[in-house]
């Protein structure tokens, strides 16, 4: 059996990977900014954000990309970031 659906398990490992790796940087990013939001001082504040919070972005962005191109867009739920770019 895994040898003829090495393919399908193959793909399915890998968005398990960039779901796992989605919501740890997810549960990081939500932390990052509870701890930001307990800062009073704003430039403090917003230096947290753009110290701690932002990098979190481009983890989750990379791994929400490769999921977009592993998955069909007939079962993905959303406006794929290449739509975004063309659409009027």
């Amino acid at each position: 059996f895994k040898k003829l659906a090495k393919e399908q398990l193959s793909l399915i490992e890998s968005i398990s990977n960039h779901m796992e790796a989605i919501n740890s940087g997810v549960t990081k990013m939500i932390d990052a900014r509870k701890k930001a939001n307990n800062i009073e001082d704003v430039y403090k504040k917003a230096v947290a954000y753009c110290e701690d919070v932002k990098p979190l972005f481009n983890e989750i962005r990379y791994h929400c990309d490769k999921l977009e191109l592993l998955v069909d867009d007939e079962i993905w739920p959303l406006t794929k970031y290449r739509e975004l770019l063309f659409t009027k």
